[in-house]
This record gives C-alpha cells, sequence and structure tokens, in this order.
C-alpha cells in the first residue's frame, strides 16, 4: 500500500491556453518526484459531475482556476463532496470563489448565494469585482501563524502571482468568517486572499495561484502539503 498511486482529481474544464492548467500538472510532478510517489491526476470537466460520478475514487480534490465553469452545479458538487468527506481539498483562484460559494449556500444556508462573476445583479452576491483586479499581479500575502498554509509555505510572509478579478465580498466576509471558515491569508492591502475550514484534515483555498510557481522550476510549497495530506489513510 506505500507505494499505491495517490488519485487527484483536478476540478475545472481544462484549457491548454490557461496559464495555471500548464502549471498544474508540473506542480504535481515536481511534488511526486521530491516525495518519491505515483501521483495520477485526472481532469474533471464540470459538465460531467453529476450525483452517480465516483468521487469516492480520490484522494484529494483540486478545485482550478478558470471559471466561470461550464457548470458551476458540477464544481459545487464536487467541493460539497471533499468537504463532507473529509477529502483533502486546493482551491486556487476560481476554486477559492467557488469553496466561498458552496460553503455559503450549503453551510450557512444562503440558498440565494451568487457569484458576481455570472450574477451579477443578485442581493446576495458573495464573489464580487475586487477594488484593484489582480491580473498578472504579484503581491506579498501575510499568513496567519500556525495555519495550515503557514505551516506549508514554513513562514508567515509569501510572494505569490494571480490572475483573478473577483474575491469576498465585503458586506458578507464578517459573517462568512465564523468559527468554521477562517481568514488566514491578507495581502499588503489587507484584503482577504487565503482561506481555511478549521474542522477539516485539509481545506485550504487561496485567491493566488501557488502552482506558478512550476513553470519556473520551483516546487510549489502548498501543493507538496496538499498531496501529503492526500497521502495520509483516510
Amino acid at each position: 500500500m506505500e507505494n499505491s498511486a495517490i488519485r487527484i482529481a483536478l476540478i475545472g474544464d481544462y484549457d491548454p491556453q490557461v496559464t495555471a492548467h500548464q502549471a498544474i500538472p508540473v506542480a504535481l510532478g515536481l511534488v511526486a518526484e521530491h516525495l518519491n510517489r505515483n501521483v495520477q491526476f485526472e481532469w474533471l470537466a464540470t459538465e460531467q459531475i453529476h450525483a452517480d460520478t465516483p468521487l469516492g475514487d480520490f484522494d484529494g480534490f483540486w478545485c482550478v482556476p478558470a471559471s466561470p465553469y461550464k457548470s458551476e452545479d458540477g464544481a459545487l458538487r464536487a467541493i460539497r463532496f471533499a468537504r463532507e468527506q473529509q477529502r483533502p481539498f486546493l482551491g486556487t483562484c476560481g476554486g477559492f470563489q467557488h469553496a466561498v460559494l458552496e460553503f455559503s449556500r450549503n453551510v450557512l444556508g444562503w440558498v440565494d448565494a451568487e457569484h458576481g462573476e455570472t450574477s451579477p445583479d443578485s442581493e446576495r452576491a458573495v464573489l464580487t469585482p475586487l477594488t484593484c483586479s489582480l491580473v498578472e499581479a504579484v503581491d506579498t500575502i501575510h499568513l496567519v501563524p500556525d495555519s495550515l498554509i503557514a505551516k506549508a509555505y514554513e513562514t508567515s510572509q509569501i510572494s505569490e502571482g494571480y490572475r483573478c478579478r473577483f474575491g469576498v465580498n465585503p458586506l458578507f466576509e464578517q459573517e462568512l468568517l465564523n468559527d468554521r471558515l477562517q481568514a488566514v491569508g491578507h495581502d499588503s492591502s489587507g484584503d482577504l486572499r487565503a482561506i481555511e475550514l478549521n474542522d477539516h484534515r485539509f481545506f485550504v483555498a487561496t485567491l493566488f495561484q501557488p502552482e506558478r510557481a512550476a513553470l519556473k522550476g520551483q516546487m510549489p510549497p502548498l501543493v507538496r502539503a496538499f498531496v501529503e495530506a492526500c497521502m495520509e489513510p483516510r
């Protein structure tokens, strides 16, 4: 069992033109080499995620950038499975946004919660345009000590790259960030950039894209931590 394959589902609609989609297989390859483990990944197109999709076959779930997804419901179904079944989860950029949306609807019971990218006129748009669009930007992120993400980076201050236009709506941020969903990363302006669930063994989501480091030959610490969590017995 020690060398059995680690199976990771990539939730999103693969597009070879998307930089993050180019980077993710490279990042997983670097981690697999570092850990000397067989890491297998499968792209799960959101339109193909239904009630009978065998999500239980996967050790972990990574909800990837490049939203809006073809099926918001498909993405949310996979995120909910990972959250409820205690499967390691990583969400980057669009994955962060949809982790927030899934939590809003299925944990807080905000059935009218929407993503401002697809429903800009919604009264409960929990995700709205960032005051400063973070497209091809790099910024400093301050991490909460002892958070999963800070442990992964082994520091409380990091620099990461973005390609993101939407973040948590400040109107709902205080209600969203209760005891379960915690803010663990803020940028140099104090804006929310990373979240974790504190009742889950590994559920981390970032607005930035740590996978991009892999295109420079660098193993992303957060991806390594995610894969290591996938290696642990269920």
